[in-house]
Formats: C-alpha cells, structure tokens, sequence
C-alpha cells in the first residue's frame, strides 16, 4: 500500500443541502415540480431544488411518496478526507441547480457551483420506459480533482410511505420474504443493507402490499460491479431506498459515471411478479447466455443425481452410508463431503492434503465409491487462510490477502472452539488462483475425487492492495478473477474424470462458471429460528433452466463433533436421533426443495434412521424416485406461479440448533411455526407441457381440488391431465374449453406430479 492512501482515513462527506430554500414544504403547487410520465409511472422533482417529491403509480392509483419529509437530494456523494486537513464536512451552499426535459419522459438534472467545490458538479438522467411501469436512472459527477470517491448513493429516494401489512423481496442466497420490514428496522438499528455481488444473487430489492402496488428498485448491470441496497427508517415510519455505489479508488479520477443505470419502478402483485420483472432483463444477460447448465457442460452424472449425502468425517463415516443407501435407493446417490481434510474445520485452512485418514486410505474409499456408482466431491473453501496455519506463520503468504482501505487484512472467527481466524485471500492474485487450483488438480487428479465444492465462492471482497494489479476498492474485479480462477482450475487434465465445481448459495454471476449452487435456505429455521422472514424460491424463479441448486441442512440427528477440535467441548453424543416431535420440520424441508425444483439432500445420513426414522426415510426415498421420473420439470422446466389451491395449514414444532457443532451444554431452540401441509410447485417443461408437483407432510389424507384456465400457461384449450406418483402414471381427466379441472385425494404424505398435456 503506498502512503497516500495509507494517509486517508474514510468519512462520510455527505453532500447535504441545507437552506432556507431546502426546509421541508407542507405542499407543493404544481408550477414547483418538474414531471415525467409514461402513463404508468409519474415523477415529480422540485424545480429549484432537484428533490425527488412525487412517485406515483398510475395504474393503480398510489402515491409513494410523502412529500412533506422529503428534504435530501436524490443522490448523496461520500468522499475520502485527509486527515491532516478535515473532519467531516456537514454544510455546502448550493449556488446552481437547473434541468431540462427533452421529451416528456426524460428529465436532465444539474447542480453545480458549490462554494469551495471549484468545477464540481453533479448530473442526473432519468428516462422512464415507454411501455413499463420502470425508469432508468444515470449519474455523472465532474471536478474531482483533489477529491477521492468512497462512494455514491443514486438514486436515494426519500419519504416512502407505509403502504401497510408490507412485504419485503431480498434475493438473498435462494431468496427471502420479510413481512412487516419497519417494525424490523424500527426494533432493530434502522436501516438494513445488502452487498451485490454477494449476499444478494440478484441486483434487487422490492417492497409491497399484494392488494396496494409495490415499490421495485434494481440496477442492470451486467458486468457485476459492487454495490450495496438499503434501506434505512426515519422517526416518521418513512423509508428512504439508496443504492450504493463503489467506485474504484483512484486520486487521479476527474470524473466518474456508472457503466450501469439504476431502475426504480412499480408493480401490483408479490414476489413472483418480482421475478418476472427482473428475469425478463436477467436471462437475457451473459450469465444466462454463458450458463454452464443450460450449455450443457455440466457432466450428466451431475444432473442424474437423484440424492445427495452430506456427511461429515473419514469414509467410514461418508462413503460406506453412501454406497448402502445407493443400494436401497436403486438410483444414483451421490456424497458431499465435509471434514475429510488433514486440517481442523474453520481453522487451518487450506492445509487439506493430504487427508485426515491418510492417503491410502482415503484412495481406497474413492475406488470403492466409484466402483459402487457413488460420486464424491469435497469441501475446500475458497478464499480462506488460516492465522494459526504453518503457511501463515511463514509470513510468505500475507502480500496477497484482502487489504481494507488502511492496509490491514480482512479476517473472521468461525471456529468459537480454538478462536482461531481466517483471513481472506484475493482472487486478484496470481498467488492465491496458483496456490487453490493446484489444491484442486491434487484432490481430483491425486486423490480421485470427482470434484470440489468451494466454499465462499459466490462472496465479493473489496481490496485496496495495489500490489495485486486489480483496481483497488470497488469495481468489478472480484467475479472476473472468480472466472480466472475456477477456468485456472478447468484448464488443469482432468482426463475422462468430468469432476464438478460448485459453490456456496447461488448467484446469478457465477452461473458460466459453477456446475450447481449448494442453497441451503430450504432449511433455514435450523439455523435462523422462526420469526418474521420466510425462504422464497427467487433464485429458481428467474434461473431455474440456468443453475442446478442442491443441498440442505435438513437432518434427523443432532449434529456431529469435529474429531479435530478441542476434546473439552465435545458433546457426550454427537449424531443421536433428535425427538420424534421435529420429525414434521424434515418432511417440511425435503417437500420445499423437492417442488422448488432442488436436487434432494440430507444432512449427516446413517443406515440405522431407516429403523429408527423409518417412516421420514421413507419419505425422502419417495421425493428422489418422484423426482427422477420429473427430471423434465423438475430440473429442466421453467419456473411457474402455482394455480390457487386450498390448502390447510397446521402448527409444527421446529428446532433450532448448531449446525456443524453441538457442545455438551446446548439444547435445541424449539419454536411453533405454521405451515401449510401440501407444498406446490409448477414448471414448464421444454415440449410446453406443465408439471404441478405435491408434497403433503400430513398425517391424514387430504382432498384436492382446483381449477385454472389453460391460457394462464399457454396451454391449448383442450387437453388430458395425468397424475404421477411412485406407484406410476395414470389419467386423471380430459380438459376441454379452456378450463382444467383437478380433483382427486392426496394420501397421507402423499407425493404426485400432475401433469398437464395439450392436445394439438
């Protein structure tokens, strides 16, 4: 790091205008306020200001804004200061503000000549669509010498009002729905944020009431630039949206403008409708174009997998239940193996050669796997180094961690036992790709694995070290790097062996370059508890076709004991059935990922749940027989709303509890939570047929009956309805004149896939 930036210290220099001019009007006369409009959307900036005080959804009649708290600008403007020479600067004078309006549905904003800001001057372009409820926003800002950019909020859009009994769309990992999102940031700090790339798949937020409009704010940027959404609650239970931009750092920038635009617009109807409005640009980008998956490059033993093991420890404990269970399936069972490694778990990463059971040994257990039909790939993380790791010690390795923006690493403790830290490595470095793909060459080509699962892949990290050769701070350097790294890993001679990469939750940026995304939000009260937020198939419902998603926490055990940990926190008896009344929180995981289209996992497998927990395994087995006879729908369909089904719901007792770790002195968390008792989900297969598939976690059999017109899927107006379970297919009825008809009884945990097939 070289001392000028050493020397800079990062403070919000928030370019606030404050004035007679900008104090808060109770009302605005229409001569004020400069608007655009399309017939879908109207807006309205004040025009001696520049304040955004008017959005208004026309077509359903809803202002979302209140205009008398509305006193910022739609832009906030965060510099880098020395600190010899300032603080913080709260006050510009505004010397200048004008606009334009070349058309009715674009407005130009200009502000300029701040006192002591020389030729500094902020831009806007607003553009509304032509046929959409969407405007698209761009930014410019001049006269940055002397001035280093930490980072731009634009838009910012103040004084959204309550729309009441509102929901929240977050695309984080699979996808969440937050109900109530003020009284969250009204009991919590008060303002939320999520990172793009990142923690946010997709580069949305939206927040609505079904029966009112909803509010959608997006970016289309399809080179993967970082930024942040927020959220943020004033005292008057109004929102202020910001999208957060992050240039990169640069003392000698003049000038600065996204290579993207911001889009904010409206809508009526829920998070499905949120997905369709983003998947209507996002498949469209080269994510999707460039998607292993749809390319067909992902190997088809991939894709044939019809469950997945996810346990833990030496192969006595993975592939020996693996092999079993691949027997009694009757159908590919394939391991994703954690803890095989000669290192402890969070600790002395990536010190994973050789094995923990020895080379031999491990050798061994894959030929026996392979030779059963039984794939296997393995937990490496992917950005990860050790503090307490020989490696690290070396001090070779620290050049070419991620550096905050004063130099020092980024690192984190997960192990709570040892209290040992990891530390992140730059993917911009030729250091770190060399170092992790030669790791995987090993682990495949020495070891025979069929592939690694890199934990934090799908993570962003901003890095200031100059040294790695990448722009420092923000940008758009991480994902490409990612790419560089995992076709680095690709490139090495793998022979016929076709191993798989894949990473953790899912995303839309590294769909060219993993073969599956482990998302694991089906389970998420095991880890999250119950409360106000519900996990929403996001992910699937805009790039189902584009990514296979597996995995799941879902377990009928507590959960197992690194054997590499300290001895004194050991449970007394990791890996014991959990109490018979959480039984209904497995059938509910594995119903939710089997119709949203999931490859079905479970956690910390043995052979003796089929006696001890019969009836669940059973019902797993079941999914992945269903499953494998819908692979049309169910892997390769296209995401659908599911027709209005009455479904009863009921209370189940759901546990929270560790996930990797139990200690002696943990208990199970337990919670209350209401469910519907049949999960649904609908795709469209590629000949235009549907599949509507159903799960019951009930214990009495339930009747079902529904209809819906064959337009609403574009289906032809006359047709025959088929309904498949595990003991085969049959007709159900014949549709004609545009109407479908179901109506049939769905047994106790009852599996089917309804399909619907058109005549020509």
């Amino acid at each position: 790091m070289g001392k000028q930036i050493r020397d800079y210290v990062i403070v919000i220099f928030i370019l606030l205008i404050i004035g007679s001019f900008y104090q808060c009007k109770n009302s605005l006369s229409s001569g004020d306020v400069v608007f655009i409009e399309n017939g879908k959307i109207k807006l309205g900036f004040e025009n001696n200001t520049g304040k955004l005080v008017v959005f208004n959804d026309l077509v359903n009649n809803h202002n979302f804004i209140d205009q008398s708290v509305v006193n910022e600008l739609p832009w906030e403007i965060n510099f880098h200061s020395n600190q010899t020479n300032s603080s913080q600067i709260d006050e510009i004078s505004l010397a200048k503000f004008s606009y334009s309006k070349p058309n009715p549905q674009t407005l130009i904003l200009c502000w300029e000549d701040f006192d002591d800001m020389g030729k500094f001057k902020v831009n806007a372009e607003i553009n509304l669509d032509k046929n959409k409820a969407l405007s698209y926003w761009n930014i410019s800002i001049d006269g940055l010498k002397d001035k280093v950019l930490t980072s731009v909020v634009f838009p910012k859009i103040t004084g959204l009002k309550d729309m009441e009994n509102e929901e929240l769309v977050i695309p984080g990992w699979m996808g969440s729905l937050m109900s109530e999102p003020r009284e969250v940031l009204k009991n919590g700090s008060g303002k939320m944020q999520w990172s793009y790339p990142g923690s946010l798949t997709s580069q949305l937020i939206a927040i609505y009431n079904s029966s009112k409009s909803g509010f959608y704010a997006s970016c289309n940027d399809p080179l993967s630039y970082v930024k942040n959404f927020s959220l943020k609650l004033d005292s008057l239970n109004t929102l202020t949206y910001g999208m957060i931009n992050y240039p990169s750092y640069d003392p000698f920038l003049t000038s600065y403008t996204p290579n993207y635009q911001a889009v904010i617009g409206s809508f009526k109807g829920d998070w499905i409708d949120v997905a369709e409005i983003y998947g209507e640009w996002a498949v469209n980008q080269k994510w999707a174009k460039e998607s292993r998956f749809k390319n067909g490059l992902t190997p088809s033993w991939l894709e044939e997998t019809a469950l997945w093991i996810w346990n833990r420890g030496k192969s006595d404990n993975v592939i020996k239940p693996a092999v079993e269970l691949k027997k009694r399936l009757g159908l590919p069972v394939n391991v994703h193996w954690h803890w095989w490694h000669n290192c402890s778990y969070d600790d002395n990463f990536p010190e994973y050669l050789p094995p923990r059971e020895g080379k031999e040994s491990f050798i061994k257990a894959m030929k026996l796997a392979q030779d059963a039909g039984v794939k296997a790939h393995v937990y490496m993380n992917a950005v990860q180094w050790g503090d307490a790791a020989k490696g690290w010690k070396s001090g070779k390795v620290r050049p070419y961690t991620v550096k905050d923006i004063n130099g020092n690493e980024r690192s984190h403790v997960f192990n709570i036992f040892t209290g040992n830290a990891l530390v992140n490595m730059c993917s911009g470095t030729d250091f770190w790709r060399n170092h992790y793909s030669s790791l995987c060459d090993s682990v495949v080509n020495i070891y025979h694995t069929n592939g690694v699962y890199m934990d934090q892949t799908c993570l962003n990290r901003m890095c200031y070290d100059k040294s790695h050769g990448h722009e420092i701070g923000g940008g758009n350097y991480w994902v490409e790097n990612s790419g560089k790294l995992i076709n680095q890993i690709r490139s090495k001679d793998f022979g016929e062996k076709q191993p798989i990469f894949t990473g953790e939750g899912s995303s839309e940026n590294w769909l060219p370059h993993l073969d599956a995304f482990l998302t694991l939000q089906a389970s998420r009260e095991r880890y999250a508890g119950v409360g106000n937020t519900e996990t929403i198939p996001f992910f699937q419902a805009v790039f189902h076709q584009y990514g296979i998603t597996f995995g799941s926490y879902s377990s009928l055990v507590t959960p197992p004991y690194d054997e590499l940990w300290p001895k004194e926190f050991a449970p007394d008896n990791p890996e014991q059935p959990l109490d018979d009344i959480f039984d209904n929180q497995f059938l509910m995981e594995q119903a939710r990922a089997f119709v949203w289209g999931m490859q079905p996992t479970i956690a910390n497998y043995h052979t003796f749940l089929h006696s001890e927990k019969k009836e669940e395994m059973d019902y797993l087995l079941n999914i992945a027989k269903l499953r494998y006879n819908g692979l049309k729908y169910l892997l390769y369909g296209k995401f659908l709303r599911s027709p209005k089904i009455d479904i009863p719901e009921q209370e189940i007792d759901v546990s929270r509890l560790s996930i990797y770790a139990g200690r002696k002195k943990e208990s199970v968390t337990a919670f209350k939570k209401r469910v519907p008792l049949i999960y649904s989900g609908t795709w469209k297969a590629e000949d235009n047929n549907v599949g509507i598939a159903l799960a019951s976690i009930s214990d009495n059999s339930i009747p079902v009956d529904f209809s819906f017109s064959s337009k609403d899927y574009d289906l032809a107006s006359k047709g025959e309805v088929y309904i498949t379970t595990n003991k085969g297919k049959k007709l159900l009825n014949s549709y004609s004149n545009g109407t479908v008809n179901v109506k049939f009884s769905l047994e106790r945990r009852g599996l089917c896939l309804i399909e619907i097939v058109s005549s020509n």
